[in-house]
């Protein structure tokens, strides 16, 4: 069964609430105890203080962590598809989508993406590393918003910050509008979508004002915006200096359960 996809219209991993509420929340699907999770912050130009900031926010939950930078592999070599396949969990970063794709497909990371995903492991990410995933997204790479193909591993399209960038959310309804995209999700900054078979199965928000919305062709060139609703993720407790690690290995052993239950498999929006 192919793995699920946790989208994220933005976030970071400074240890602020919003954040680690959306970290929480993806590492619940991953059904291990110590899992491995890889950072490929490709998009981003491989910045070494957002490598650090991963490698505390997953330590800290007892995830073994690691990160690929194709910007050094002159210097640290790695064999991709080996390292990437024996992970639980791929995370990827925001920056230029377009820039991105470019880099994955020269080091053919996005047939690794893609066998990864078909052997079930978990795939997420913010901004450009939430719309890779999808069919279409809409990039800032060249400056003015621009659609840009993704690795299609999840049908339609998808926009992110949505509500934060006027003009990108623009030409996300005129391309939409018009045709030159297929209809897809929109997400605010710390909303987050599960996509699992392709399907969308939950939204849900680490912030009271983030949002989500699924965004459609209408007659005319219009566009059918339809706000989708999203769960409240808990506000996790910050006042102690580590995470309890029982309870996050209880909550994923919850969600063990709950992915075969069949109360959970037949529900989506």
């Amino acid at each position: 069964m192919a793995g699920p996809i946790v989208a994220i219209g933005g976030a970071e991993f400074t240890m602020r609430p919003e954040n680690e509420a959306l970290h929480d929340y993806v590492l619940s699907f991953v059904e291990t105890s110590e899992p491995r999770i890889c950072l490929v912050p490709t998009a981003s130009g491989d910045p070494q203080e957002q490598i650090r900031s991963f490698h505390g926010a997953m330590e800290r939950r007892g995830c073994e962590a690691s990160s690929i930078s194709l910007f050094r592999l002159g210097v640290a070599p790695v064999d991709l598809a080996a390292h990437l396949l024996a992970q639980d969990a791929i995370y990827v970063t925001g920056g230029s989508l377009v820039n991105l794709l470019a880099l994955w497909r020269e080091h053919q990371l996005d047939a690794i993406m893609r066998e990864a995903h078909e052997r079930g492991i978990l795939l997420c990410g913010y901004s450009a590393g939430s719309m890779c995933w999808f069919e279409q997204g809409i990039s800032r790479g060249g400056g003015a918003p621009a659609t840009v193909p993704g690795l299609g591993l999840t049908p339609g399209s998808h926009c992110v910050h949505y509500s934060q960038d006027p003009a990108r959310r623009d030409a996300y309804r005129r391309a939409v509008g018009t045709g030159e995209i297929p209809a897809g999700l929109a997400l605010d900054d710390h909303a987050a979508a599960l996509i699992e078979d392709g399907r969308m199965v939950e939204a849900v928000r680490s912030r009271e004002s983030a949002s989500a919305f699924r965004v459609s062709p209408a007659a005319g060139g219009e566009v059918d915006e339809r706000r989708i609703e999203a769960r409240l993720l808990p506000a996790p407790d910050l006042t102690t200096d580590e995470p309890g690690l029982e309870e996050m290995r209880e909550l994923r052993r919850f969600r063990s359960v709950a992915r075969t239950s069949p109360a959970r498999l037949g529900r989506h929006l």
